[in-house]
């Protein structure tokens, strides 16, 4: 499959490319479905366009929001989303991803509560309404960096991910899984006391609820079965949920439905099918999910972005180029969220991976959410570089093209570096490149 960089001026050239391995990518001219409010539990949003949680490595050492963590708030507040999917908030010092990862606690709560504040009264005054808010709770398990320097923290050993084997020590054992299990009480209580309208407990990205649905190989209460391999998200939901005092505060999470990897090293795989996507055990999760918490909605992503980066976010430049076509990821981003929404019409489906497409993303978004494939569209990267998009593609029609991002990973870089992560491209003053 031959691999293209991004040089598409219309929406044929995307179709007529995508025709070469019959790409799925459902389009509409028609923005409208973009605009259109959605119920998510007892909230509305505004619109159907939601920021996704794209870390920025800028907290203060106690973990509270820092300078530049509030300018990025303030500026996605007045760009006009009507979902804000705030960033990964560590549960516990030791998991945290960086040592300027954000992590809420019982002495900086005030300072969370403050800038949800300052963001709602933004939204309010530029735009109108103020957005629904999630804060994402995260474990960061084998990406754990807490002190600058990797300090990984494991389901099972993987090959895929490792050259060499990790230490056997560093592999938790079932009790220190439930300890951390039990941190979700806290963070869904400390969540309420910020201001945040619901709670992610997040599955993705291979961070340690994510790396247990794939937990094959381990043995004990943890591995082996479904049923144990979702213990600990399932665990972690029901401590969020015993937490829950504010009326109208809700559960969710992003979840992974794909991994990229072969069994068994990989969720979302067939034995002896390769890395072919079957993803019967996501659509399961979801309903169990919904059933047991009610989740008024759910995040689809897919792959790991620290080895296979191009499966959750297509690209077409940088240092590590994948033999595959971009369009051929989108593609296949867009058959897994589909096929979430299709088997779980109750939940309302977030879609992800549309920034590759540039100006015509929203057009994806919009086709997307017509055909009943979504309901609410996702955008990381494109916030990064261009907060106000969003009000843009209201007010104008149409994305500027010299203000997208253009998908060149240098976010990605400064964020695995441990620096202040955001647009080195559209916002060169303030973001430098490594």
């Amino acid at each position: 499959m031959k691999h293209e960089t991004f040089h598409y001026q219309t929406w044929d050239d995307i179709k007529n490319a995508g025709n070469e391995f019959d790409a799925f990518l459902p389009e509409s001219q028609n923005l409208g479905a973009l605009f259109t409010p959605l119920a998510i539990g007892a909230h509305t949003s505004h619109n159907r366009i939601a920021l996704q949680p794209m870390e920025g490595t800028d907290g203060t050492a106690d973990g509270a929001p820092g300078e530049y963590t509030i300018r990025r708030y303030e500026r996605f507040a007045k760009g006009g989303a009507g979902l804000i999917w705030f960033e990964a908030v560590a549960s516990a010092p030791e998991v945290r991803a960086s040592a300027h990862q954000l992590m809420i606690t019982d002495k900086n709560a005030g300072e969370y509560k403050r800038l949800l504040d300052n963001i709602r009264e933004i939204g309010l005054r530029e735009n109108g309404y103020q957005p629904v808010i999630v804060m994402q709770a995260t474990n960061s398990g084998r990406y754990s960096k807490p002190n600058g320097f990797p300090e990984p923290l494991i389901a099972y050993n993987n090959p895929v991910l490792e050259p060499e084997p990790i230490d056997k020590r560093r592999i938790l054992t079932d009790d220190q899984l439930k300890a951390y299990e039990e941190k979700f009480y806290d963070m869904s209580r400390l969540a309420q006391e910020a201001g945040f309208d619901g709670i992610d407990v997040k599955c993705c990205h291979r961070y340690l609820a994510c790396e247990l649905l794939s937990a094959y190989t381990r043995e004990g209460e943890y591995g082996g079965s479904f049923e144990n391999r979702t213990r600990f998200i399932r665990n972690a939901f029901s401590y969020a949920k015993s937490a829950v005092k504010t009326p109208g505060f809700f559960l969710t999470s992003r979840m992974n439905a794909y991994d990229g990897f072969p069994y068994p090293w990989g969720f979302g795989v067939e034995e002896g099918k390769g890395i072919e996507p079957e993803i019967s055990e996501a659509v399961d999760l979801v309903k169990i999910l919904k059933r047991d918490y009610d989740i008024p909605l759910i995040n689809i992503t897919i792959g790991n972005p620290y080895k296979n980066p191009h499966v959750n976010r297509p690209y077409d430049r940088g240092n590590y180029v994948p033999d595959e076509h971009p369009l051929y990821g989108e593609s296949r981003m867009m058959k897994c969220v589909s096929r979430i929404q299709k088997e779980n019409p109750d939940v309302p489906v977030i879609g992800s991976a549309f920034t590759y497409l540039r100006t015509f993303s929203p057009n994806l978004a919009a086709g997307m959410i017509e055909g009943g494939h979504i309901q609410m569209a996702g955008f990381g990267r494109m916030a990064f570089a261009y907060p106000d998009f969003v009000n843009d593609l209201k007010n104008k029609g149409a994305l500027d093209p010299k203000r997208v991002c253009i998908a060149c990973g240098q976010c990605a870089n400064l964020l695995r570096a441990g620096s202040p992560a955001g647009c080195v491209v559209r916002d060169g003053s303030v973001y430098k490149p490594i």
